[in-house]
């Protein structure tokens, strides 16, 4: 298997940097490299079950390529679910104790070296100023061996006790979060990398990617990271050729790209080649489920950038999406307000009336006793104050010019389907298919 990306030829480049140069895309993105060992390995922890404290969730779980590299699911259900995607139910011989408060978002070109900010908030991001390059919520408890954020990022959710470590008790990993026994020796990383450590099969594959070195929590993210930037490199969209010179888009996808960089401002926040600024942005989204909030604090907001920066101007702002396979991950916005991209599409055009008129029927939410999904929406403080924040003004787009944009954001799409998901994993456990 090879895994670099051919050689293109010298005139395609060109014709490239030319077409690209039209819509101020910027320089042809650069990816990371992987070698052939660290993926295969990667591929198989990814979709192992046993990176989770009770052993039922892997990060396939929440990030299926059927699904996008997402879940479907407006608020996914991690520990106390069974089932995938839409058919997640709600577990009740181990009920989970609410939804996951925001969206699972998707994992195209995340290998890209562009990628530095990761997670709705950005709470996590390369920081060459801090000790091992990496700003995460753990500050200087922060372990090294990462070697990039990508890495630090994939490895957060099983210190989560909703997403993947379990609740209370339940198992050694859960109760050493709960004991706030996380990166410390003994901890549940290394509770972790230990159970991984004990079977043969990743031994050997760890014993040839670095022989001679321990297999430490570290190094299973590292070759996850791998994984995720080598499978889901989406770089042959119809827009990807057409900026190469290589094809043309269709006539409406045309229109559409003209709106998108023109007169819909879209590219504003949604720039260059994966329509990303990498920034942070209130749109006035509805908020919907349990919110981000601390155990001790019981609100039900989601402040946003707010809440890792202190900065009131941040309140309600969300880091930009790259738009690069949006067909395939809705539902849409940090917490999957909507379920239909077309609705995102209109959001835009005037958020507080979107906003204020927002319907819970409008999201994809499993069956989840006792949950209060529509609260946030009926305090009108909270309204107001979303409202306050957009960084959006009044657009009007007529119903043509629409269904132009939605396909000029079909023009984005490229599945990428490489290795695929393994028929089963060294730990024996059962594989999301």
């Amino acid at each position: 298997m090879k895994l670099v990306t051919p050689i293109v030829a010298f005139s395609v480049v060109i014709a490239s940097i030319t077409v690209a140069a039209a819509q101020n895309l910027g320089p042809i993105p650069e990816f990371v490299e992987p070698g052939v060992k660290e993926v295969q390995l990667g591929r198989l922890l990814f979709y192992d079950p046993i990176l989770s404290g009770n052993r039922n969730i892997s990060c396939a779980t929440c990030h299926h390529p059927k699904l996008g590299t997402s879940d479907g699911l407006s608020l996914g259900i991690g520990e106390g679910g069974a089932g995938l995607g839409a058919k997640r139910k709600f577990d009740a011989k181990n009920p989970p104790e609410q939804r996951i408060p925001r969206n699972s978002p998707g994992l195209w070109n995340l290998g890209a070296t562009e990628f530095t900010v990761f997670f709705h908030d950005g709470r996590l991001e390369t920081d060459p100023t801090r000790a091992n390059g990496i700003r995460t919520p753990l500050g200087t408890h922060m372990r090294s061996g990462f070697k990039s954020a990508l890495a630090a990022q994939a490895m957060f959710p099983v210190l989560s006790p909703d997403e993947m470590a379990g609740h209370y008790s339940e198992n050694d990993v859960s109760q050493a979060v709960r004991l706030g026994l996380l990166t410390q020796e003994g901890g549940a990383w290394d509770l972790i990398a230990a159970r991984v450590a004990a079977i043969p099969e990743y031994e050997q594959r760890f014993s040839q990617v670095a022989p001679g070195d321990t297999i430490t929590f570290s190094a299973i993210a590292n070759v996850i990271a791998d994984f995720i930037a080598f499978e889901w490199r989406a770089v042959n969209s119809p827009f990807d050729l057409a900026m190469r010179g290589e094809s043309e888009l269709p006539e409406d996808a045309q229109r559409g790209m003209q709106l998108f960089y023109g007169k819909a401002g879209c590219s504003i926040c949604h720039s260059g080649w994966f329509q990303t600024d990498h920034k942070f942005h209130s749109i006035a989204m509805p908020q919907i489920g349990p919110g981000k909030a601390a155990r001790f604090e019981s609100h039900v907001r989601d402040d946003g950038r707010l809440r890792v920066t202190g900065d009131a101007e941040d309140a309600f702002a969300f880091r930009t999406p790259s738009l690069r396979n949006v067909t395939l991950t809705a539902p849409y916005g940090h917490n999957g307000a909507y379920a239909q991209l077309e609705d995102i599409v209109r959001h835009h055009l005037d958020p507080e009336d979107s906003l204020r008129s927002y319907s819970l029927e409008m999201a994809v939410l499993p069956d989840f006793p006792g949950a209060k999904d529509q609260l946030p929406l009926s305090n009108p403080e909270n309204l107001d104050a979303i409202a306050r924040s957009s960084d959006l003004s009044r657009l009007t787009l007529t119903d043509q010019e629409i269904s132009a944009l939605l396909s000029f954001l079909a023009s984005l799409e490229d599945p990428a389907e490489r290795l695929g998901v393994p028929d089963q994993v060294p730990s024996g456990l059962p594989v999301d298919q």
